[in-house]
């Protein structure tokens, strides 16, 4: 059967088997990592089996497919619709044994009783499939592509890792937005660009990266992929820090790296201060409880007020935030978070201060202190009254 199938699309839509076709089941579509940029033969189950077009009842199970991780989302178990998100609308598809075909953008589910053939796209068009945007990162490299992204290196691109990390963290606020998927979308640029320098260099490719993340979480999680045991999350965290204590000692680092050794110098100040005091909790070195952390700050205050020059104040008052810093770990709080939050509030209520001092025709400068305290006070009053609105 299938070789009738291909003989016909050979000879109507000049398929060339020796390139490579996907034969997929129409009721399993969604589970199946479909590239569109390869030749794919869709037809229902029951043709793909010896017993020919009669179903066991196999093909009931078949149409419960789960759909495919990565296409999971919303409705990610109609097998049209991801259609329609792999393939441009006006594509054509070629219907065996009928004269008159159709495009994605009109089939229907009754289209997936017979055999579809769906030619191949071209890689600029395969916008929706995990190789498409490393095709179009490697055509802006290419001599005649795109002078901006052919100067760029490592070091040059650097920046734009950081600005966009820093718009997803913004987009976050938000949950799961269509605006953080363009964000998400935008670091995982930066990703590709890296690996596609690295393919240049003959180093790596994001073959290699792929393969590096998932066989260390697979590693990380015997709890899950193996047969060890971890009933809670600070099971999971001790578990994890002693499977990369192994890590290091396999390498021959477990002498020379600390366990905080990970941790990016150009993360902001507060996070790797929240991270350095989580990976040492881990490893058993915490106080026993909250009451110990805040006589810490307490100790740490009184340090502060007591130094006696510039640099000794700097000290202590970098101590008072590490001990702060702890405060927020112990109580389940992100401390960057936190304060990113104190600093949009002040950000609203100075602007409210600004803009009662314009409507009194008076400048900032020239009002007295009292003045100013006063019109914040109004400006939280204002808050509290729209928050219980």
């Amino acid at each position: 059967m299938l070789d009738a199938l291909l003989a016909e699309a050979r000879l109507r839509w000049a398929l060339d088997p020796a390139r490579g076709i996907a034969v997929v089941a129409a009721e399993r579509l969604v589970a199946v990592p479909v590239e569109p940029t390869v030749p794919l033969l869709l037809l229902p189950a029951a043709r793909l089996r010896a017993g020919g077009p009669a179903s066991d009842g196999a093909d009931a199970a078949a149409g419960a497919a789960s759909p495919l991780p990565g296409r999971h989302g919303p409705r990610g178990a109609d097998p049209i619709a991801l259609l329609g998100r792999l393939y441009p609308a006006d594509h054509a598809v070629g219907r065996f044994g009928h004269a008159e075909g159709t495009t994605v953008g009109e089939l229907t589910r009754a289209d997936l009783a017979g055999a579809l053939y769906l030619g191949p796209v071209t890689p600029v068009a395969d916008t929706a499939s995990p190789w498409g945007m490393p095709w179009i990162s490697d055509r802006l490299r290419a001599p005649d592509g795109c002078p901006w992204d052919r100067e760029q290196t490592h070091v040059s691109l650097r920046n734009n890792l950081l600005e966009e990390a820093y718009e997803v963290y913004d987009a976050l606020e938000g949950g799961a937005t269509p605006e953080l998927a363009g964000e998400l979308g935008d670091l995982l640029l930066q990703i590709v660009l890296h690996a596609q320098l690295a393919a240049e260099a003959g180093v790596f490719d994001l073959t290699d990266v792929w393969q590096a993340l998932a066989t260390k979480i697979v590693r990380r999680h015997p709890h899950v992929f193996g047969e060890a045991e971890a009933r809670t999350a600070s099971d999971v965290n001790r578990q994890w820090e002693r499977i990369k204590q192994g890590e290091r000692a396999a390498a021959g680092q477990a002498e020379t790296r600390s366990a905080l050794d990970g941790i990016s110098r150009t993360l902001p100040a507060l996070a790797a201060s929240q991270e350095m005091q989580e990976r040492a909790a881990h490893l058993g070195y915490d106080w026993p409880s909250i009451d110990g952390v805040l006589d810490k700050v307490r100790e740490e205050v009184g340090e502060l007020v007591e130094a006696d020059n510039p640099a000794h104040q700097a000290e202590e008052l970098g101590d008072l935030l590490f001990a702060l810093t702890n405060v927020g770990r112990k109580m389940d709080i992100e401390v960057e978070a936190a304060l990113r939050g104190a600093n949009d509030k002040f950000r609203r209520r100075f602007r409210h201060v600004e803009l009662a001092a314009a409507r009194q025709g008076v400048a900032l400068r020239d009002m007295t202190f009292q003045q100013l305290d006063a019109l914040w006070d109004a400006a939280k009053a204002d808050e509290r009254r729209e928050a219980s609105a």
